[in-house]
């Protein structure tokens, strides 16, 4: 399934590349020059989540941003399952179709567990790595639990497919700012059908359904990254990650760390604070 919109220019000046990966045409973006970063959005968001995170970097970076299968721009393929496994491989082959190499890799959200699995994989190849509000290891707190059975259930599944809750409900419940209409109009636009919403509603699932990838996550990370360098963006004010419960397990892992306490910011903190992220990443990594 493919289907059309063209963001305003204003707010997404980018040009919109392709990558025929093994399962379907990805939507990416690959702006600026400088030493590669990837950006790796999470549930329901997509690239257009980073985009004045970008312009804030100028061409100090090579900002490259994909889309994942059932996201943003890309192709929702028929017999493609969403999860959090395959979104990591699609990822993993736009690297290397590119050729990155000496990347920095940042993931927020979903964005975490998919960096932390394309880049455990090709660590050889990472210069550092940048985390803010996000995990890479099976669900341990109720609150993530509960959340995962409840938006997994019939009646939130159909809110999320026929609805489109996740945009509508979470995106501002998850930001401290309030978008603008034309803002909220680019997540809603490349969400426009149930059938466009699968991936979105395979992701809560998934916080249950991966605990295989991420246990093997929790092993990995440390062993292959665990001496790279690091930057913790995190929003302050987020209901789904508090800092308390996970930035000491961020901080164990990755000894040679920065942290950048965003205190107004909540779950989105691309929407929230993207000037002090991309100072924080020419600080730590430009």
């Amino acid at each position: 399934m493919t289907f059309d919109f063209s963001p305003d220019r204003n707010l997404y000046p980018f040009t919109s590349r392709w990558f025929a990966s093994s399962q379907g045409r990805v939507h990416y973006i690959d702006e600026g020059s400088g030493p590669p970063l990837l950006l790796c959005h999470g549930n329901p968001t997509w690239s257009f989540l980073y985009r004045d995170v970008i312009a804030g970097l100028g061409d100090r970076f090579r900002c490259i941003a994909p889309d994942y299968l059932g996201f943003g721009l890309s192709e929702r393929p028929t017999g493609y399952g969403y999860t959090v496994e395959e979104h990591a491989r699609i990822v993993g082959e736009l690297v290397d179709f590119l050729n990155l190499d000496g990347y920095v890799s940042m993931g927020q959200d979903w964005g975490g567990p998919v960096t932390m699995a394309v880049d455990t994989v090709r660590a050889d190849r990472v210069r550092g790595v940048a985390l803010g509000n996000t995990w890479f290891w099976p669900a341990d707190k109720l609150r993530m639990k509960a959340f995962s059975r409840v938006m997994s259930s019939r009646p939130m599944q159909r809110a999320i497919l026929n609805r489109n809750f996740f945009v509508e409900r979470l995106i501002p419940v998850g930001t401290s700012r309030t978008l603008t209409p034309l803002e909220m109009d680019h997540y809603r636009a490349v969400q426009p059908s149930p059938e466009a919403r699968r991936g979105v509603a395979e992701l809560p699932k998934q916080i249950l359904a991966a605990r295989p990838l991420l246990q093997r996550l929790a092993h990995e990370v440390p062993k292959t990254l665990g001496a790279k360098p690091a930057l913790f963006v995190w929003g302050m004010k987020d209901f789904a990650f508090p800092p308390a419960q996970t930035l000491p397990r961020m901080r164990a892992t990755f000894p040679d760390h920065v942290v950048v306490e965003l205190s107004g910011a909540n779950h989105f903190v691309q929407e929230d604070e993207p000037s002090r992220i991309a100072a924080a990443i020419i600080d730590r990594f430009g």
